[in-house]
């Protein structure tokens, strides 16, 4: 009932954000950035492109491996919107789109995929929807890429290294670049003439918008005096760059190196390199691109849903590791034992201090205030070294995380057998783990349901289209209401377990 109430409040507060001008998001000095806890990838930039983001090892209770349905029912569009949308179509009418007349060639389809084999197919099934779809309108067949096809272009999830092959290759005949996910659902009709709305000799930046409602960590605080100033797009909805965008970038590009050594939410940074400092294009927010099926006048919509290919894994097949130290025992642990302890078959508390009333196990590595590599690599060590124990999966969590990190027991096999250590006890766990990993060639599957930061830390329109599988840090929150308000499972899990059949049947 609490996921039924909290969807229904999303539903009635969601609204299409509205783009600003460059002349307003200029007038705020970005803060500087901050070193941050944890970054997602590896030390290095070149290192640090090549894989995806940091919420890499989470895994919800089984509970909640259940379908979302997205046939939820949404409130109307807001008042913004209809206008918004009434405008285009009067200049429809008026007969400006004609000027900027495309068909499907000058659009090149970019679908942001993985290697892994259950979303290699889920992106193919959506290529193959968008050259149906082509074919029936007996137009000439755009290209399609896959992202993960592209992989050889060192960091080529991060999109910005692969602008200049998309300017050598496709400028003199396209004028488009649209990025979409796997499930983003795609209406190409209503596509076509929403750009045609846009002059595609000009630089546009167009999306569905999304903004902070306050300076959040995960941004570096950026815009910190007025947070809802800069508009970044939500990737499930799709975005899309004209060639004299993507041409210009390539430029700057080829200029200047990125100088982020880490990438931690792709799609604020992304919105920040285009904007350069008012040097460049805001985003245009474009009311046709949506999540929510709800509008006749959406190009694209996006398909929500747990990713079960197959049953569930049992609770006896996963084995929880929480990281603690004594000085978090006594505020830390009993949050966890309040909320998904309970969810956990096999559980372990380690820390540098045994405590039997816990219990905790003490590992014998002293805590450290920073990085805490060597205790996850001796949690790696016992848990492929208990012999009575061949348990499938390992979650590693932290004390301040509701569910957190994943791995199979034959990554940690591989992993250790490589001799691939930290150079510290205090090193950054997960940049050492991702730069390890990347070197074996086993890749990292990334999901949006796993978030390394609170509730508020994101946007509600971006949170409205989740099923959550985890958050972090309880700074300024109450932990146990954000669990049992996003993350217990509920009655309605149970539900999408029967509707989940179907999908398993598309599979």
């Amino acid at each position: 009932m609490a996921r039924r109430r909290r969807k229904e409040e999303g539903s009635r507060q969601r609204r299409v954000s509205r783009g600003g001008r460059a002349a307003a998001a200029a007038a705020q000095l970005r803060s500087p950035r901050v070193s941050l806890p944890r970054a997602q990838v590896g030390r290095s930039a070149s290192a640090a492109r090549m894989r995806p983001p940091a919420c890499w090892w989470l895994l919800a209770p089984p509970a909640l491996l259940a379908l979302l349905t997205c046939s939820l029912a949404f409130g109307l569009a807001s008042e913004d919107t209809k206008k918004e949308v009434k405008q285009s179509q009067d200049l429809e009418k008026s007969g400006i789109s004609r000027k900027n007349d495309i068909d499907l060639k000058g659009i090149v389809f970019v679908i942001q995929s993985q290697s892994n084999s259950f979303h290699a197919k889920r992106a193919e099934q959506l290529k193959k929807s968008i050259l149906k779809q082509a074919a029936d309108l007996t137009q000439e067949l755009p290209s399609v890429l896959l992202l993960h096809q592209l992989a050889k272009q060192e960091g080529a999830w991060t999109i910005l290294p692969l602008l200049p092959h998309f300017s050598v290759t496709y400028s003199r005949n396209s004028s488009w670049i649209f990025f979409c996910e796997e499930e983003t659902r795609i209406q190409i009709p209503k596509l076509l003439e929403t750009l045609r709305r846009y002059d595609p000799s000009k630089e546009w930046f167009l999306g569905k918008a999304l903004h902070d409602e306050e300076a959040t960590i995960i941004h570096h605080y950026a815009f910190s005096e007025n947070p809802t100033v800069f508009k970044y797009p939500d990737f499930a909805a799709g975005w899309a760059l004209s060639i004299p965008l993507v041409n210009k970038l390539t430029k700057r590009l080829k200029s200047e190196s990125l100088k982020s050594d880490f990438t931690i939410d792709l799609k604020h940074e992304i919105a920040l390199y285009i904007w350069d400092k008012g040097g460049g294009p805001p985003l245009t927010p474009v009311p046709e691109f949506c999540t929510d099926d709800v509008d006749f006048y959406c190009a694209t919509t996006f398909h929500s849903f747990l990713p079960l290919c197959r049953k569930p894994v049992k609770k006896k097949d996963i084995f929880v590791a929480v990281k603690t130290c004594k000085k978090f025992h006594g505020d830390r642990i009993p949050i966890v034992k309040q909320t998904w302890e309970s969810q956990a078959s096999l559980i372990e508390y380690y820390s540098d201090y045994t405590e039997n009333s816990i219990p905790t196990v003490d590992l014998g590595i002293p805590n450290t205030d920073r990085g805490h590599c060597g205790k996850t690599f001796a949690i790696l060590e016992r848990f492929l070294n208990r012999s009575q124990d061949k348990t499938a999966w390992l979650v590693i969590v932290d004390d301040d995380t509701l569910i957190r990190m994943v791995f199979s027991r034959e990554a940690v096999r591989r992993l250790l057998a490589s001799k691939c250590r930290c150079y510290s006890n205090d090193a950054p766990d997960d940049m050492v783990l991702g730069m390890c990993f990347s070197g074996l060639g086993i890749p990292v599957t990334h999901s949006p349901l796993f978030h390394q930061a609170r509730p508020v830390d994101y946007p509600k329109d971006y949170l409205s289209h989740q099923v959550p599988i985890s958050f972090h840090k309880h700074w300024n929150i109450d932990p146990v209401k954000v669990y049992f308000t996003w993350l217990a499972p509920s009655d309605e899990d149970k539900a999408r377990q029967e509707t989940q059949k179907s999908f398993r049947e598309e599979l």
